[in-house]
């Protein structure tokens, strides 16, 4: 992947980078895997219980938002990385409190899920 100035970047290479982007957290991170299958599973159930055109959408963001955070934190800790090897404090708040971003999400996607999956399922 090669950085051009913003002038010379065309819409096709932003997408190519973009899916560049994505195929690296796939490929390269284990949590992010696991999120998809967790969103797979949970738009199954939306379909087995067929829930609202509303909850659905919920579900929808909801998965969106944990991915991208996970993302998110991707680049963050790949950034940190970059900057220092070593130990270095500020370097592990920086990393931490970026997992925990995705932490705080997912539990609020897991209330979520809860608050619309389990009416249902009883």
């Amino acid at each position: 992947m090669t950085l051009k100035s913003k002038d010379k970047r065309s819409f096709n290479s932003s997408i190519k980078n973009c899916l560049e982007g994505i195929s690296y957290v796939i490929i390269n991170e284990v949590n992010f895997r696991r999120e998809i299958f967790l969103g797979i599973i949970a738009l199954i159930l939306s379909y087995i219980l067929k829930i609202s055109k509303e909850e659905f959408i919920i579900v929808l963001i909801m998965i969106c938002l944990v991915l991208t955070i996970e993302i998110i934190n991707t680049a963050i800790e790949r950034a940190v990385d970059l900057v220092t090897k070593e130990y270095k404090y500020l370097a592990k708040v920086a990393k931490d409190v970026s997992a925990g971003a995705v932490l705080v999400v997912s539990i609020f996607a897991l209330v979520i899920g809860v608050i619309i999956f389990i009416p249902k399922i009883i």
